[in-house]
């Protein structure tokens, strides 16, 4: 942070904008007190809003609204190092929402270095998220990150300790609040008084919290620990198969994911399956074709969950890096089967 002239009148700031509910009211409160904002927005693979509409067309457009500058950074490469092992663990799924933030902050804490921006503003809310936002776990975000009293939280301020803003009158605490919990009711009541009515982005999240997609992430983590980026693409897409140790199975379960297994495989090398005579699903079983019976099983799942009646279905198969197709006729794996070895 800059060292900033006590006769200054304008602070500057930095407001980590999310383009949700929170962010965008502790923006406009900070805003409201006359001090200088810039926004950041964290975008990761793992973010829920993608499916609803960007994070960073959201911020954007809150930030175009409060007539300010925000720039996007996107945690690639070292977001996943750090899911490999967080240093402070997961939380109740595979989301290491501590590490997570003391990331953000420390990239936030150089942005606004850079900018000359005397502190950070984020729209937490003491007790609302059970791992990140406790008091304990906050001010250890902040301790890690370098950030210890810089960290300013307009709408829940008055729960927590002064902060050095606040301390030193760049910021004026009687006009901050005191909201806490999960309950939404105070932001809403707060976001009538500014006359906001759309709520951007407002069912966001993290796939890293969804039991169905941690449990396929955990499996990936345990089986290939030098999964990168296009691993976890994968994960977003169709019924997932455990085969065997070393070998996972994909299949599609509708016409988008089929085609969206199709683009995967030109990034991730591995054995295509698709039915020849009748409609069904495009499996794509990762990796080198090991003649291990893993090639009939997988012929057998994608049988099973093809349109066709009872009987045995004829089924093709690319290898990798090939153009030909190869076949076999297949019947349909049981239901037993196909729920023992799925990642459910």
């Amino acid at each position: 942070m800059r060292t900033r002239d006590q006769n200054q009148k304008t602070a500057k700031a930095v407001v980590l904008l999310s383009g949700g509910l929170d962010s965008t009211l502790a923006a406009r409160v900070i805003q409201e007190q006359g001090i200088e904002l810039t926004a950041l927005n964290f975008k990761t693979q793992f973010c829920l809003c993608d499916r609803h509409g960007s994070c960073a067309h959201q911020a954007g457009r809150v930030a175009r609204e409060l007539g300010i500058e925000v720039r996007t950074i996107f945690l690639g490469e070292e977001y996943l190092e750090m899911l490999k092992n967080p240093r402070h663990g997961y939380g109740r799924r595979m989301n290491p929402c501590l590490d997570c933030r003391i990331m953000m902050f420390k990239l936030a804490g150089r942005a606004a270095r850079s900018a000359g921006a005397d502190f950070i503003v984020t729209g937490e809310v003491l007790g609302q998220r059970p791992m990140s936002q406790r008091l304990a776990a906050m001010k250890l975000i902040e301790k890690e990150s370098g950030l210890e009293g810089l960290v300013l939280r307009p709408l829940s301020s008055r729960l927590l300790p002064p902060t050095i803003p606040e301390r030193r009158g760049w910021v004026d605490r009687e006009r901050l609040f005191a909201v806490q919990g999960r309950s939404r009711k105070g932001q809403i009541s707060l976001a009538a008084g500014y006359g906001i009515s759309d709520y951007p982005c407002a069912a966001g999240g993290c796939l890293l919290t969804d039991p169905g997609f941690s449990r396929r992430m955990e499996d990936l983590i345990r089986h290939k620990p030098d999964f990168g980026p296009a691993d976890v693409e994968l994960l977003k897409v169709g019924r997932h198969f455990r085969l065997n140790r070393r070998t996972r199975l994909v299949v599609g379960r509708n016409q988008n994911e089929n085609a969206r297994l199709l683009q995967l495989s030109e990034k991730i090398p591995g054995v295509l399956f698709m039915p020849l005579e009748v409609a069904g699903p495009t499996g794509l079983k990762p990796g080198k074709a090991e003649d291990d019976g893993t090639i009939e099983l997988s012929c057998r799942i994608v049988a099973r969950y093809c349109d066709a009646g009872a009987g045995r279905l004829r089924i093709g198969y690319r290898l990798p890096f090939r153009r030909e197709t190869e076949e076999t006729v297949a019947g349909r794996a049981d239901q037993a089967l196909v729920e023992e070895l799925r990642v459910n």
